[in-house]
């Protein structure tokens, strides 16, 4: 074991020439850009390196060096980036006075010195990889960088050997995963959350396809699949990937930009680094691909270039006019407002602009001092050990076991990601992901001379126009209404949104399939293949003619001309890429909407039965045709149970409702049918028979004006009829039923309707369904058939012995078909709807489709009679009615009872006698018992009188007799109760 942190030593070579080795290296490095075999030569790079380190004996021990508090004085840190690139020249300054303000504050390490060993890749991964193992043999703690995502990739294999924390600010490669790379620390924004925000740029713009162009290495071709992948998640895909080499002439920005203005999509997304993205725009100018109707989104380089080198020239501006990029968010603080003020006396008048990279690498040198702070705060020692190496890299003649292990690299990583601190970027700590917290970015928009903030995002709150710290606190809401940006200048200076989209300028035609139909040529008729017309052509070509763009086209006729072809089977040729759009009568359902996208319908459809049809006479007993059997026997049994519960109601207060037995059943048969024509003549007494009675006119209200209007119909309107009465009746039946060859009717019926496939027929022609259905099932036709109601409607026009039975028992329309997520189908769309509000397509219609009324368009199919579900509430209601009023009566004469026959009773043993008494007690007149009940209790009161004065017994039988006699002569003659 060795230890480290006093003096820097040199290089010590023993028995080798350190100048051969290096020469070796370089030229295998050389030999493998000449074969560009990029993986092979990385790892054959390592390879010898590590020989170089073999040959060369190491470094010379020294001795630990430590000041008062028992700390190192000196720890050494590296720092590998390109100190002339757009982002390592701004972050050389960054990080040079991060250390002079750690290094000169007495409280972060106690006395501790940051010694920075910085090393220049110069824009070679192979000096990277150089310089990081160079690094490893000074004892050097931990590495700032390295600024490249590829070069991270090869170093983190390294650092994951020797235990050295690796501290990148600008390698932002969303595939650089702490599960492979554990000793990799990202201390900037992770590019997946910047494809995340483009991502939502484009869906909030409601565009859908992208072209990308981007560098052809790790960090583009990672960046760009997942941007593919966050695309995916909002239903959108990028059509085209224009791959560029990491270091490409302009001849070849050339062709790759002019492949992609023959693509279809203007959403073009620029992922490529600061260096060379500059000459993309250039280029772009040049081809004429920074006019009205482009869209061009730039990543975070972009931003960088124009902080870092600003002011551009004039020439470089104009080039990227009306571009959208991206920044990453700082929020605004103390610390921040002090670092940039003083950025232009620690850039000492050079003219190097603040950029994001910068802030966030200031803050990389706190967050490493914190940590080291901490990791001393807890025993930590600078050492290094090649214990764990030397039993497995011993063997051989590399004397591989030379490498050292840093042994509190772990105890490091641990203080680094447990770091929490105020930063100049603002709260800066890690999440359990490894990710910086609260992830955002600034949208700026190129204008003039300078740029324009129009917005934010960040993965809590998607797009908004007001800081993101702001919303960091509140409920996340990522409504589509909530999110907004500020308005945007467009390339060509405009501020409509572009369509982000225009028509392949390839010179290649639209293929369009078209139904080679024999029957209703009315829709499509293909008398050759440049004779096509028809009713859906018309529309086609009328909403073509509304689009903003022209569309050229080919009409290819799809069929064999001797039967109708199968319309899923020509969508299915979208699917299979040997069409792009098919037009026609396609009738828009569920699996056809599966292979391919539709337009708004144009014609409104559905399945519909055809049968024959005959005349119904009127004839002797029409009357009775309204209402069902059933609604006829229980309107007649409500006639009568409310008569009857009337008359119980009434029987005892109204001398209408009494009588001999003979005289009672008429009265109750008469007043019960004599409410149909409210022509009863008996008055109601009593609040309960009155309150059934308004219910039950009412129901009678009801049922006579239905019964008159469905009357009235029968006998006025000419009736049709027919066995068959809809899809029910052919579902219950097993008659052969007709379909159009090549409709979908034929699949409905076996997959949804569970019809036996033996039974249906095919017909091909207008002429083969009439003949069909005239025959009829007994003589080898069929009893009905299934089609869309358009065709029915024309074939309806000239035969009027066949008619619609039934309801259209599915819903659906006709429209246009085209390939998935193709921009066409939502312009063709808006074009048809055009075409309905200012009524061409209903004169298209007229013009193809109307015909003259068969003379049986004014005759009906039979009406329905009216059945007792139609009533059934009514019903109800009184019958509920009847009951109550029956139950209050009932407890009513229960109560009556008891108090005027409760001595009687108590003598009464018998049930039945009792029974007995009860009904003849109902039956009597309510007067009568009263009266009765009366002189009871005067003769009660004429007993209980001892032998008084006579006078007074006088006057009692006096007034008993006078009220007998006055209640007889009340009596009406012939009113005796039954």
């Amino acid at each position: 074991m060795r230890s480290g942190g006093g003096d820097s030593s040199t290089l010590a070579i023993h028995g080798c020439n350190a100048t051969l080795v290096l020469l070796i290296v370089a030229q295998h490095f050389l030999l493998g850009i000449l074969l560009k075999q990029q993986q092979q030569f990385t790892m054959n790079i390592i390879v010898w390196l590590l020989a170089t380190m073999i040959l060369c004996d190491g470094l010379p021990a020294t001795g630990l060096s430590t000041n008062s508090t028992g700390r190192p004085k000196v720890v050494n840190i590296g720092a590998i980036f390109s100190s002339k690139s757009v982002i390592g020249k701004a972050a050389k300054v960054a990080i040079g006075a991060a250390i002079d303000d750690v290094n000169s504050h007495p409280d972060i390490l106690q006395g501790t010195q940051l010694r920075l060993q910085l090393k220049d890749s110069n824009y070679s991964g192979f000096m990277a990889v150089v310089e990081a193992l160079l690094f490893m043999e000074k004892d050097t703690v931990a590495i700032i960088g390295p600024q490249s995502s590829v070069t991270a990739h090869v170093i983190s294999h390294i650092a994951n050997v020797l235990q050295v924390p690796l501290l990148s600010f600008s390698s932002t490669d969303p595939t650089l995963s702490p599960i492979q790379f554990p000793f990799f620390v990202r201390t900037s924004q992770n590019d997946l959350y910047q494809m995340a925000a483009i991502a939502e740029i484009i869906d909030h713009y409601e565009w859908t396809e992208v072209i990308a162009i981007y560098e052809d290495d790790d960090h583009g071709r990672n960046g760009i699949a997942a941007l593919g992948d966050k695309l995916a998640e909002r239903r959108c895909r990028i059509t085209y990937k224009a791959r560029l080499s990491p270091e490409p002439t302009r001849d070849e920005i050339t062709d790759v930009l002019v492949r992609v203005a023959l693509r279809e999509s203007r959403i073009l997304v620029v992922h490529v680094p600061g260096s060379w993205g500059l000459t993309v725009f250039s280029v772009a100018q040049y081809l004429g691909m920074l006019g009205s109707g482009y869209v061009w989104i730039a990543s975070n380089w972009l931003s960088t270039v124009l902080d870092t080198n600003s002011p551009l020239s004039q020439d470089a501006m104009d080039n990227i006019q009306g571009v959208v990029t991206l920044r990453m968010y700082t929020p605004d603080s103390e610390l921040k407002r002090r670092f940039v003020s003083r950025w232009s006396n620690l850039t000492k008048g050079k003219p190097i602009g603040l950029n994001a990279y910068s802030l966030y690498a200031y803050d990389t040198v706190w967050l490493l001092a914190r940590a080291l702070n901490e990791f001393f705060n807890k025993g930590g020692n600078i050492s290094f050990s090649n214990d764990s190496l030397s039993s497995e890299l011993s063997e051989g003649n590399l004397h591989l076991d030379a490498l050292s292990v840093f042994q509190g690299g772990n105890l490091l990583l641990d203080n680094i990601l447990n770091v929490n601190m105020k930063g100049v970027t603002g709260d800066f700590r890690f999440t359990n992901d490894r990710n910086l917290i609260n992830p955002a970015f600034e949208l700026i928009n190129v204008i003039g001379t300078g740029y324009r903030r129009i917005g934010y995002w960040s993965n809590h709150s998607g797009l908004s126009i007001v800081p993101p710290e702001t919303l960091w606190g509140r409920p996340l809401n990522s409504s589509s209404t909530s999110q907004t940006v500020h308005g945007v200048v467009w390339p060509g200076q405009t501020t409509q949104k572009p369509r982000g989209w225009v028509f392949p300028n390839s010179g290649r035609h639209l293929k369009i399939g078209v139904p080679h139909r024999v029957s209703y040529r009315e829709f499509v008729s293909v008398r050759g293949p440049d004779a096509i017309t028809g009713y859906c052509i018309d529309v086609f070509t009328a909403a073509l003619n509304l689009l903003p763009y022209a569309v050229p086209y080919k009409l290819i006729p799809f069929g064999d001309g001797r039967t109708n072809p199968s319309g899923t089977e020509l969508v299915r040729l979208i699917t299979a890429g040997e069409i792009d759009a098919a037009i026609g009568d396609i009738a828009i359902i569920t699996n056809r909407t599966k292979m391919a996208d539709f337009t708004q319908p144009y014609i409104e459809s559905g399945l519909v039965v055809v049968a024959p049809v005959w005349r119904k006479n009127s004839n002797a007993f029409a009357f009775l045709r309204p209402f069902t059997g059933r609604m006829w026997a229980v309107t007649a049994i409500f006639f009568l149970l409310v008569g009857t519960v009337v008359w119980i109601l009434e029987h005892r207060m109204n001398d209408e409702f009494r009588g001999p037995p003979r005289r009672q059943i008429v009265t109750l048969l008469w007043f019960s049918f004599s409410t149909w024509f409210f022509a009863h003549r008996e008055n109601t007494v009593t609040g309960l028979g009155r309150i059934v009675l308004i219910i039950w006119l009412f129901v009678v209200l009801i049922i006579n004006s239905s019964y008159t209007a469905s009357l009235t119909s029968i006998l006025t309107v000419q009736q049709l009829t027919s066995p068959i009465k809809g899809i029910g009746t052919l579902i219950a039946t097993k008659d052969p039923i007709g379909y159009q060859q090549g409709s979908f009717a034929r699949n409905y019926l076996i997959e949804e309707l569970k019809i036996d496939p033996s039974r249906l027929v095919a017909l091909n022609s207008p002429e083969e369904c009439a003949k069909a259905l005239k025959d009829g099932p007994h003589k080898g036709g069929v009893a009905a058939m299934v089609d869309d109601r358009a065709y029915i409607e024309l074939f309806l026009s000239t035969r009027c012995e066949f008619s619609i039975v039934g309801q259209e028992f599915t819903k659906n329309g006709w429209g246009f078909a085209f390939q998935r997520d193709s921009p066409l189908a939502v312009d063709m769309s808006t074009a048809i709807l055009k075409l309905s509000d200012n009524g061409d397509l209903q004169r298209i219609h007229d013009k193809w489709l109307l015909r003259r009324a068969c003379s049986y368009q004014g005759a009906k199919m039979e009406v329905d009679r009216l059945q007792l579900k139609s009533f059934w509430g009514l019903f109800l209601i009184c019958g509920l009615a009847c009951l109550i009023a029956l139950f209050l009566y009932f407890l009513k004469m229960v109560r009556q009872f008891s108090h005027h026959y409760s001595e009687e009773s108590e003598l009464q043993n018998s049930r039945s006698t009792r029974i007995q008494t009860f009904f003849s007690f109902v039956d009597e007149k309510e007067e009568e018992v009263k009266s009765r009940s009366k002189r009871r209790q005067l003769e009660r009161v004429s007993t209980r009188t001892d032998d008084g004065s006579n006078s007074t017994g006088y006057s009692i039988r006096r007034n008993i007799d006078e009220f007998a006699s006055n209640k007889s002569i009340g009596t009406p003659t012939g009113s005796s109760e039954v």
